[in-house]
């Protein structure tokens, strides 16, 4: 059962939006009141793609359009870092963008984009079936460098550098599959897929992941598939997972086959309980809860906040009830939490819809 009976509530603010909402991530800002966010969308009346970034006006109501791109097919997965986003595609390109800061066009004043929409171009994209065959799954921009890691259906794990160029760091050829990926360090980074399975790259030890996470732990449900992977900068040898079933764990290096289960159905009397039965979409260390407990045991997993299939985004804590935070009548397929003020969440609802969230 979760809390939902917070001493002050978060302020809900919801903007309705006229097409579908992919994926969503804040962008840096120059100031406070001039947030921005960049969204991936799909309008199906007309099938078509588009990656669009808005600012958020200071009471979080309204938003106005900057930039926007048409990419070749739907976006799959969507990243970003304080200079750099990148957005992949179900036809398996990848492009990398500079955020508008970096570019100097946002600031305190945006009169010179003249009151329309401009068109963004990707610094970097990689295209063709030596890159990707079919869709990518997961991709992650390395912070304070370039290199940006995909992952994709054709187990293929790529690394594309400065200026364009890729390297294989691993081909499945088919056999595997991968869903997601997180860089650890700036030479090692996490995938996950298909069964609950994670593995651990590093790329001084070329040729194969130098650990691997089996998911025999989860009796019935190892058909279960990995959505979202974090780690936390202080707590590199920590692994966040979330994923099929209401699944959230934490996979330790440290002890590699003894995953500690955040939420899970699992058949097991001893398995927490879930607060979602259905996917997990996304999972991330939430910064601002941990500030408000910072007498949390370097031994416990830290605070973390997921959103599901079902309509939940929720804080989970170990050993603790979570704390529901919203509870829609739609899945939420994507949430951020911003890194300047990590007290805002922004989330994308199926329902063609942002809730932005601004806890006390």
């Amino acid at each position: 059962m979760a809390r939902t009976n917070l001493t002050e509530p978060p302020k809900i603010h919801r903007i309705p939006q006229p097409k579908f909402i992919d994926a969503i991530r804040w962008l840096p800002s120059p100031s406070p009141f001039r947030k921005s966010f960049i969204s991936s969308l799909f309008d199906s009346d007309f099938h078509t793609p588009s990656l669009e970034i808005h600012s958020l006006d200071p009471s979080k109501t309204l938003t106005t359009p900057l930039f926007s791109w048409t990419p070749p097919s739907r976006i799959s997965s969507l990243k970003s870092t304080p200079s750099l986003f990148a957005a992949s595609t179900l036809l398996g390109s990848l492009h990398i963008f500079k955020t508008p800061e970096e570019m100097s066009v946002l600031g305190n004043d945006m009169s010179g984009l003249g009151g329309e929409t401009a068109v963004m171009e990707p610094v970097v994209s990689v295209v063709g079936r030596e890159f990707h065959v079919g869709s990518i799954g997961g991709v992650d921009l390395m912070e304070g460098g370039s290199e940006c890691v995909s992952v994709g259906e054709d187990g293929r794990v790529n690394l594309v550098v400065e200026k364009g160029g890729f390297r294989r760091v691993f081909d499945g050829n088919g056999l595997v599959s991968y869903s997601a990926v997180k860089w650890a360090s700036p030479s090692e980074f996490v995938t996950g897929g298909c069964g609950f399975g994670l593995q651990w790259w590093d790329l001084r030890q070329p040729g194969a992941a130098v650990a691997q996470f089996k998911g025999s732990w989860d009796h019935g449900t190892t058909s279960g598939i990995i959505h979202s992977i974090d780690i936390h900068p202080s707590r590199k040898h920590t692994c966040l997972a979330g994923g099929s079933s209401g699944t959230v764990f934490a996979w330790d290096l440290r002890r590699q086959q003894e995953p500690i289960i955040l939420s899970s159905i699992g058949s097991s009397d001893t398995m927490t309980q879930p607060l979602s039965e259905s996917e997990v979409w996304e999972v991330q260390y939430d910064h601002y809860t941990k500030s408000l407990n910072s007498n949390i045991s370097s031994s416990r997993i830290l605070p973390a906040m997921i959103c599901s299939e079902d309509g939940i985004l929720a804080v989970i804590e170990q050993g603790e009830e979570p704390t529901e935070l919203l509870a829609e009548p739609c899945a939420i397929n994507s949430f951020d939490i911003d890194r300047q003020n990590p007290s805002d969440v922004i989330c994308s609802l199926e329902w063609e819809s942002i809730v932005i969230l601004s806890r006390p």
